[in-house]
């Protein structure tokens, strides 16, 4: 009897098995290619580079507000489809500050700032003369919401 040969469609589903290791190879290196494109963003998480926008502002003269605000700017537009609450943002910032105190050497001074509208009035600030009066300015009542600019 004599072999014929496969239908096309009975063959495709063979060579795409030969081919599939082949391109999902490349489709890895392709991506991984991709990412180390632009290394800064491969490595610095959302953190880092709101710390970095928030100390190279605050630096050159700009109030925590103004600066507050672009760097949460960058915590959200770089976290995905989940944007963090202020709360979390803070914390990125803090910890790339204080992870990284040589990339960041004069802004360890800047991060009361972002957490003394937090802090209970009666703590600081209290009529007996202890505490920080500069820092209990700007606190909030307790329960208040934390006025973080957004």
């Amino acid at each position: 009897m004599p072999v014929h040969p496969a239908p096309p469609m009975r063959v495709l589903p063979i060579h795409l098995r030969r081919l599939l290791p082949g391109m999902l190879g490349l489709a890895l290196s392709a991506g991984a290619a991709a990412s180390l494109a632009n290394p800064a963003q491969a490595i610095d998480p959302p953190g880092a580079k709101a710390a970095q926008v928030y100390c190279f502002m605050r630096s050159n003269g700009n109030n925590h507000e103004v600066s507050w605000a672009a760097a949460y700017g960058v915590v959200k537009q770089t976290s995905g489809v989940f944007k963090p609450p202020p709360e979390r943002a803070a914390v990125l910032i803090t910890e790339a500050v204080v992870y990284n105190s040589a990339s960041f050497p004069d802004c360890a001074r800047y991060l009361g700032d972002i957490y003394s509208r937090r802090v209970n009035r009666g703590a600081l600030g209290t009529p007996d003369g202890t505490g920080s009066p500069g820092a209990a300015a700007g606190a909030a009542t307790p329960g208040a919401a934390m006025p973080y600019p957004r």
